[in-house]
């Protein structure tokens, strides 16, 4: 039986998809399986292999799937005592546990552009285990010999490949092209996908630009909360080794469920920025006011101490 699971596992990481792996790791009086005996259970409730059926592997069941969800792995001990057995209706005895692991595919990162901060960061996302894929408009930059350990490079127009491309809801996306029309048409592409993380590179101003042209278009607010830009952790990175150094670490972080503590993109739609430019302007005033009353007294204490 351990056998049909552990090549459904294999299937299911290899079309990149998510599940969660129940295993018995303990067990004390009667139980309908042994330790060792495992089930596969997947997002939309599949289930290959079995822990025993009945009381435990029900409950089981609804906490992998919220495992896989929660990307967190649990360890559960079922004790059946007569107030569950009579809830479940179902009677095993003895005690048992459980653990409960999501199984994840690679992480698979798709690099929107193939310049050189492409080239830095597909290597060094391939060393820590991402499956890059790469698309740009140029073969010149887009090709096996820039990118030997990318799984795909596409040569392509841009925005058409990605209208067209099936993302994985795991997936990761990076738009660093080479100009602001390709950035926009990339981020137009895929912000409204569900996807693990989706970041663009850029300065603060340039990605105001973007994002204030895809709201003129009637894209909501809400869909652009999510995306990450400026792209990575704020490490000083100038080179662009250096970017791409900070932009794997942010993907790392979000692979994990870290929230690190750096600058983002405090982007808002046009109405909000015209309340956040007038408390700036009264921060600015109250604080003109303060120089002007501290110059003030000082000016006085110095009419006092002066000699008649």
């Amino acid at each position: 039986m351990n056998a049909e699971v552990f090549a459904a596992v294999a299937e299911a990481l290899e079309r990149g998809e998510s599940a969660a792996l129940v295993t018995i790791v303990s067990t004390t009086g009667s139980t309908p399986q042994r330790v060792g005996a495992k089930m596969l259970v997947f997002a939309d409730g599949r289930l290959v292999g079995t822990i025993g059926g009945g009381c435990y592997e029900n409950d089981a069941f609804w906490k992998a799937r919220e495992a896989i969800t929660s990307r967190r792995p649990q360890l559960v001990r079922y004790e059946l005592t007569d107030d569950f057995a009579q809830e479940t209706g179902l009677i095993c005895g003895g005690q048992m546990e459980v653990y409960i692991e999501p199984i994840e595919p690679s992480p698979e990162l798709y690099v929107v552009g193939a310049g050189h901060v492409a080239f830095f960061l597909a290597r060094l996302a391939h060393e820590v285990g991402f499956r890059v894929h790469v698309v740009d408009d140029r073969e010149k930059f887009a090709n096996a010999e820039r990118f030997p350990t990318a799984v795909e490079v596409a040569v392509a127009d841009i925005s058409e490949w990605l209208v067209h491309a099936a993302l994985p809801p795991h997936a990761y996306a990076v738009i660093v092209t080479r100009g602001h029309t390709n950035d926009l048409e990339a981020l137009r592409a895929l912000a409204p996908r569900e996807l693990r993380y989706l970041g663009l590179i850029g300065s603060r101003a340039k990605v105001a630009r973007i994002f204030d042209a895809l709201t003129a278009d009637g894209m909501s607010p809400d869909v652009l909360a999510h995306v990450h830009a400026p792209i990575g952790l704020d490490i000083g990175a100038v080179t662009p080794q250096e970017i791409a150094v900070s932009i794997l670490a942010e993907l790392i972080a979000v692979k994990h469920g870290k929230t690190p503590d750096a600058p983002s993109m405090k982007w808002a739609p046009s109405s909000h920025k015209s309340e956040s430019k007038s408390r700036e302007s009264e921060d600015k005033s109250r604080e003109s006011e303060h120089k002007r009353r501290k110059s003030e007294g000082t000016s006085q204490k110095s009419e006092v101490n002066s000699p008649q």
